[in-house]
């Protein structure tokens, strides 16, 4: 029998996140605690996985919420880095949590310190400038009715 072809094709990193937000239109953030800035709930798509998959596994183990993400709104190619491979970064549009659904979001102590309600302006100030880029980016995919593709956080034309 001969390999498949497509094995031997390179590979790439690949995460996936969900913007959601409030009846005033912040954005959730959690607090890591393995790293220094906040980030989107999301994660790693596993090996076999799609990428709304990840989503949803990763909303119910990060927040203890059963959301399910609506449609894509940004791709995001990110370059390779020391220390780091190049990746396809997804965000889905998780929609609006009501304050019954905030009530009960539970963190795992191990992975998010805390999570937090922020402005646009806010999130950039605790964000990486890349992850800012990319939620701003989010926000006005999500207001147009249409999918942003980033290469670095920045629209490409």
């Amino acid at each position: 029998m001969t390999e498949d072809f497509t094995a031997t094709l390179p590979r790439k990193r690949m995460a996936a996140g969900a913007l959601l937000t409030d009846e005033q239109g912040r954005v959730l953030l959690v607090e890591p605690t393995y790293k220094p800035s906040f980030e989107i709930p999301g994660g790693t798509v596993e090996a076999g996985e799609s990428p709304r998959a990840a989503v949803v596994r990763e909303l119910e183990e990060e927040l203890g919420l059963p959301v399910r993400p609506g449609r894509l709104l940004v791709v995001d190619w990110v370059p390779p880095r020391p220390g780091r491979t190049e990746g396809l970064m997804m965000l889905f549009d998780g929609g609006l949590l009501t304050p019954a659904q905030t009530g009960r979001i539970r963190l795992p102590p191990e992975e998010l310190r805390s999570w937090a309600w922020c402005t646009e302006q806010q999130a950039a100030e605790r964000l990486t400038e890349l992850l800012a880029r990319r939620i701003g980016a989010a926000l006005r995919a999500r207001a147009a009715g249409v999918v942003a593709y980033l290469e670095n956080g920045f629209a490409v034309s």
